[in-house]
C-alpha cells in the first residue's frame, strides 16, 4: 500500500512538472493552428507574417504558406483543412454571386459586405484589412509603352485592335475569372487570342513579370498586381485602369469562426500588423522577395522585428 502511495505521488509530481513546463513555454494549444497562403509573392509574405506572430505569442502552428491557388485554398478553409490565411476583399464578388459590382470598388463597403456574407454562409471571420489595393493589372514593357504611347488600358485596347504585337504572360485564373482579363476585355472592347497568351502554372506575378521583362517566348506584357514591388526594376509599366473596372483588393486575414471563438486574442495580435501595411510598404517588402531573391519568411520576420510586433 505504501509503495502504491509513493508511486501515485511520483506520478502526480511528473504530471504537474510536465504541465508547468508546457505553461512556461507559453504553448496555448495542443492541436496546431494551420496557417496557409496562396502561392504568389505577397501571399507568402503575409502568410508567414501571420504564422510568425502567432508562434511568437505562444501558439502551436503549422505553417503551410504557398498552399495553393484561390480556388484550392478557399475550399481548404471552408472544409476545415486550414484555419487561417490572407485573402482579398475584392474576391467577395467572385465568391458570392448576385452582389452589385459597385460594392467591391469601395474599400469599406467591400470589406463589410464580404465580412457579413462569409460569416453567414461559411462561418469564416474577416479580420482587420491592410490599407492597400492589390488589384489585378496589366503591365507592359517600357520600351513598348514609349514606342506606342501606351499609358492606359484604353491605349492598350486601341493598340491590340489595330493589330499590334501583344503576348501576355499570365495565370489560368487571370484568363478564366470573369473579374480579371475577361472584365478588361469587355470594358475596353478588345480580345486576346490563345496564341497571345502564355499561361504559366500558379499565380505568381514575379514569374509573369520576369517573362515580360526577358521577352520569354515573345512576351511583352504581363499579369500584375497593384502592390508588386518589382515593376520598375524590371523595366515594366502598369497600364492605368481609367474606367475603374477592377474591385479593391485589400488584404486581410480570414479565420474559421471555431478558431477565433476559441482564441479571440488572435484578432488583437494581427490587427496592428495589418494596419501597418500600406501600399508603399507592401511594394517595398514584395520587391525584397521578387527582385532581391530573399525568402518570404526572412523578409516577414525582419519587418515584424523592426516594427516590434515580435522580439528578435
Amino acid at each position: 500500500m505504501k509503495n502504491i502511495s509513493i508511486l501515485f505521488i511520483c506520478s502526480l509530481v511528473i504530471i504537474i512538472f510536465m504541465t508547468t513546463g508546457l505553461q512556461s513555454k507559453g504553448v496555448k494549444n495542443k492541436v496546431p493552428i494551420v496557417v496557409a497562403s496562396k502561392i504568389d509573392t505577397e501571399g507568402a509574405l503575409l502568410g508567414n507574417m501571420i504564422a510568425l506572430v502567432l508562434a511568437a505569442n505562444g501558439y502551436n502552428i503549422s505553417n503551410k504558406s504557398e498552399f495553393g491557388t484561390t480556388g484550392i485554398i478557399r475550399k481548404a478553409i471552408i472544409s476545415g483543412e486550414i484555419d487561417i490565411y490572407p485573402e482579398y476583399t475584392g474576391n467577395g464578388g467572385f465568391f458570392f454571386s448576385g452582389t452589385k459590382p459597385e460594392v467591391w470598388k469601395d474599400f469599406q463597403k467591400g470589406y463589410e459586405r464580404v465580412k457579413k456574407l462569409d460569416l453567414e454562409k461559411n462561418n469564416i471571420v474577416w479580420l482587420k484589412p491592410a490599407r492597400a489595393n492589390n488589384t489585378w493589372a496589366i503591365a507592359v514593357r517600357k520600351d513598348l509603352a514609349e514606342k506606342e504611347k501606351l499609358k492606359t488600358l484604353k491605349n492598350f485596347s486601341a493598340y491590340v485592335n489595330r493589330g499590334g504585337k501583344v503576348k501576355i504572360a499570365c495565370s489560368e485564373e487571370f484568363v478564366t475569372r470573369p473579374d480579371s482579363l475577361p472584365a478588361f476585355e469587355k470594358a475596353y472592347a478588345f480580345h486576346l487570342k490563345k496564341s497571345q497568351l502564355l499561361v504559366l502554372a500558379g499565380g505568381n506575378t514575379a514569374n509573369t513579370e520576369k517573362a515580360a521583362a526577358r521577352g520569354t517566348s515573345g512576351v511583352n506584357a504581363a499579369m500584375a498586381y497593384g502592390t508588386d514591388g518589382q515593376i520598375a526594376a524590371l523595366g515594366l509599366l502598369i497600364l492605368e485602369d481609367n474606367l475603374g473596372v477592377q474591385p479593391v483588393y485589400a488584404p486581410a486575414p480570414i479565420i474559421r469562426k471555431a478558431i477565433i471563438g476559441k482564441y479571440p486574442e488572435i484578432r488583437l495580435l494581427l490587427k496592428p500588423v495589418f494596419e501597418s501595411l500600406d501600399l508603399k510598404t507592401l511594394q517595398r517588402l514584395n520587391s525584397y522577395i521578387a527582385v532581391e531573391g530573399r525568402g518570404a519568411k526572412a523578409v516577414a520576420k525582419e519587418y515584424l522585428e523592426q516594427k516590434r510586433f515580435i522580439k528578435k
